[in-house]
Parts: C-alpha cells; sequence; structure tokens
C-alpha cells in the first residue's frame, strides 16, 4: 500500500508536467503521418546523446523496410511525435561467506523487473531548433514510478549548445549521463551514488569543435520534495563538467576523452545518508554511513575513456566533501576501472555534442542471420565509506561480464562478481551471479 501511495503522489505532484505536454500533443498531432520534415543536420533527442532517426524527403513511394524502420514516429502540423519503449528484467544470485552473511543479512537470490520506462519527444516546428521530451518507468529498484527527462530544448547557436529546461539528467559522470539501456554495466558505480542522476531546472549544454571541448552547467531546484525524486537529497544543486577529446574525428573513429566534474549540493534538512549497492538493484546496502548532520557536499570527479575500433577501457575517479564539522568533514573516496572488447568488431559511436558513447551498432543481427554484437568486459569498482566520525564500511568488486546485442535493440548481459567487504573490522567475501535481459525501441 505505502508504494501504491507514493506512486500515486508522484502522479499528483507531476501532473503540470504531462498534463501541460498531453495537452501540447492533443492539438497539435495529426497521428495519421510519417514524419517528413529533412533537417540538414541531426537533431538531439534529450541530452543523453541520442539523435531523432533521419526523416524523409516525402511520404510517397515509401518502402516496408522504410514504414518499419520508422513505425514509432508520426507528424503533425506544429510537432513531431516520437515514442519509445523499454524494459529490462533480471536474476540476481548471492554466494555469501559466514563473515558476509553476518555484516549483510537478507541478500537473497531473486528475479525482477529492473526497469520499464516509455517515452515520448519530438520536434517543433519552429524557425529556432525547438524539441520536447517525457518520459516515465517504474523503477524495480524501489517498486516506485518516476518521471524521467521531461522538459523542452532549445537550440542556441548564439552559445553554441542547447538549454534545456525541466527534469533532465544533470550532466554529472559520463555513467550517470548515458541512456542506461546503451551502458556496458549491470549498474552505475558505486561511488558515484551520492550525487543524482536527475534534476529539476535549467542545463547548459554547449560544444566547441575547433577546441575539442564540450561543456556543461546545470541548476537544479527540489521543488517537489523527496517524494517525486526519491534519490535526491539535496535543496538545491549546481553541476559542471567540461569534457576535452585531443583525439576525435568521427563517431566511430578513434576517441580519448578526458573530463573533471563538479556537483555542489545544499543538504535537504541538513541530514544525509551516503549508501551503495554492490552494483545488484536487488540487494541490501553493502556500505551505509547512516544519517548524520551535513548542510553542504562538494563532489568532484574525473574521467578518462580511449575506444579505438572493437576495443575500449576507462575509468572514473570520485571525492566527495561533505561538510560535518562535528563528523570530522568526511571525504569518501572510489573509482572504477574496465576494459571491453567486442570479438564482432562492432564500435560504440561517440558524441561530442554531449561527451557520451551511444546505443550500440549491430553490423550482422542475430534475426537476419548473424552473431550480433558479442561484447566481453572486465571491471574493477570501490567505494571507501571510512572518513572522519564516519564508518560506513569499504567494498571493492571485480566483474568480468558478457554482454550480447542479438540487434540494436535487444539484448542480454551474464556476469560474475566477486566482492570483499571490510566494515566493523570484519571482511567477507560475496560471489555475484547476474543475468538480464531486455530491449529498447
Amino acid at each position: 500500500m505505502g508504494a501504491i501511495m507514493k506512486s500515486l503522489n508522484v502522479f499528483r505532484k507531476s501532473f503540470f508536467f504531462y498534463g501541460s505536454i498531453g495537452t501540447f500533443i492533443f492539438f497539435s498531432l495529426n497521428p495519421v503521418k510519417l514524419y517528413a520534415q529533412n533537417p540538414a543536420k541531426s537533431i538531439p533527442d534529450g541530452t543523453e546523446g541520442e539523435f531523432f532517426p533521419k526523416p524523409y524527403d516525402s511520404l510517397t513511394n515509401l518502402s516496408k523496410k522504410d514504414k518499419w524502420e520508422n513505425w514509432n514516429e508520426f507528424d503533425g502540423p506544429l510537432t513531431t511525435l516520437k515514442f519509445g519503449l523499454g524494459f529490462m528484467a533480471e536474476y540476481a544470485g548471492f554466494s555469501q561467506d559466514s563473515t558476509s552473511k553476518q555484516q549483510v543479512p537478507g541478500a537473497n537470490d531473486n528475479f525482477s523487473v529492473r526497469d520499464f520506462r516509455y517515452t515520448m519527444a519530438g520536434i517543433v516546428k519552429s524557425e529556432r531548433e525547438i524539441t520536447w521530451k517525457a518520459g516515465i518507468n517504474y523503477d524495480g529498484n524501489t517498486g516506485t514510478w518516476r518521471i524521467r527527462e521531461t522538459g523542452v530544448q532549445f537550440k542556441m547557436p548564439e552559445l553554441s549548445g542547447y538549454i534545456f529546461v525541466g527534469r533532465t539528467k544533470q550532466g554529472y559522470s559520463l555513467q550517470k549521463i548515458q541512456n542506461g539501456f546503451t551502458l556496458w554495466r549491470f549498474e552505475r558505480p558505486m561511488i558515484q551514488d551520492l550525487v543524482p542522476i536527475l534534476g529539476d531546472g535549467i542545463k547548459y549544454t554547449g560544444y566547441y569543435p575547433k577546441q575539442h571541448l564540450q561543456w556543461t552547467l546545470g541548476a537544479y531546484f527540489n521543488m517537489f520534495g523527496n517524494e517525486n525524486q526519491p534519490q535526491t537529497a539535496f535543496k538545491r544543486q549546481i553541476t559542471t563538467r567540461l569534457v576535452w577529446t585531443p583525439v576525435y574525428t568521427t563517431p566511430t573513429n578513434s576517441v580519448l576523452h578526458i573530463a573533471f566534474d563538479y556537483n555542489y549540493g545544499r543538504v535537504l534538512g541538513d541530514s544525509i545518508q551516503v549508501r551503495s549497492k554492490p552494483e545488484v538493484s536487488k540487494s541490501p546496502y553493502f556500505v551505509d554511513s547512516k544519517k548524520f548532520w551535513a548542510d553542504v557536499t562538494n563532489s568532484f570527479s574525473g574521467e578518462i575513456y580511449y575506444r579505438t575500433g572493437p576495443f575500449m577501457a576507462g575509468t572514473e575517479f570520485a571525492a566527495h566533501y561533505v561538510h560535518s564539522p562535528e563528523n570530522g568533514n568526511p571525504i569518501f573516496t572510489g573509482a572504477f576501472f574496465f576494459l571491453l572488447y567486442s570479438f564482432t568488431g562492432e564500435t560504440r559511436p561517440y558524441s561530442p555534442n554531449f561527451g557520451v558513447f551511444s546505443f550500440q551498432t549491430v553490423k550482422k543481427p542475430v534475426f537476419k542471420g548473424g552473431p550480433g554484437n558479442i561484447e566481453a568486459t572486465v571491471s574493477f569498482s570501490n567505494i571507501d565509506l571510512d572518513n572522519g566520525a564516519i564508518t560506513g564500511g569499504k567494498f571493492w568488486r571485480l566483474t568480468p561480464a558478457i554482454f550480447w546485442s542479438l540487434d540494436r535493440n535487444y539484448f542480454t548481459t551474464f556476469a560474475y562478481g566477486f566482492g570483499v567487504l571490510d566494515k566493523n573490522n570484519l571482511k567477507g567475501d560475496t560471489q555475484f551471479f547476474q543475468w538480464r535481459f531486455g530491449f529498447w525501441f
């Protein structure tokens, strides 16, 4: 019952988002025509590195293939419409030694829906490039419905970029900015959990190709309280990210990505709790600071990614400074590293406009007699919540995994993990067994 009431509150408090967007679509969309605009350049679909598909020059003489590939696109007198659907389900198994069971009781094997989401987006037919986006998802991790990236984006050639108004990715950490369905990990790195993925406010995203720089700056406010966005613990936040790509020519050629991230957070209610799961969605928290007094956080993060052909390697590392004099102003640190290789030769495209990697390409889909895209990864991730007077624990995990994309839309993943928790003067070992499958349109 509690989960149902929380879900109802999400819809009630977010009604103006979908009420205004739904009204706009109702009066402006003609749902019987295919999308027919033909802009000279790709138009971003939100801020996660996705783009609207290439449109048609006319509505006549379309092949069956063209009609099938653009089945979810429509055209209207004032705006276009593209709707999307995503689903992920997964199994998680745990094998704990006696010490780990003592440290973290309740880590039970389970099968669950990880994510189910519905999105809408469109291009407004105006002189200035204006796009809109709306999304909602069921988060199996919390058992609640949440509003995803929802708002309006304006192209600002005067500023060499875009301005997004509404709910959007804050722009901190490549792993958190990317669409979760594009990641080569089961979950995002533990050390980045302190900074929320989403925020309500305004964000500028700029790209300067001559200088090989991409810059993001956003200001966010907790306008709806924790019920609407339960992952946030802040009244307001300021986030900025500067990306330098000294090696980059095209989305699929070699790229070297170096970035710096910063987030300022004013803590809600002068009380904060920093905790993280072991990169398993349906799991107890392995490290947990418990609630303690704090008023401000300052988070710093670095990113280095290199990709050439089917090979990619990268790291992110972070330090979160928490202003809490009575607890010794703790600093929480951690990092993750990974190696990735595609045995079938695919290359993950890079989007310099937003400084992220986009959806994986598949040269020979399974449904056309090919092998799909088969990738192997190995990653190491750690987090340290023992600092000052806080003893939240230390945890690290090593994870080899196989990612199999049947085509651009369907995928499945297998992973084994081994982790060690150092907490309360005890060290416990846990083995993780994970399987996930899903689709995205």
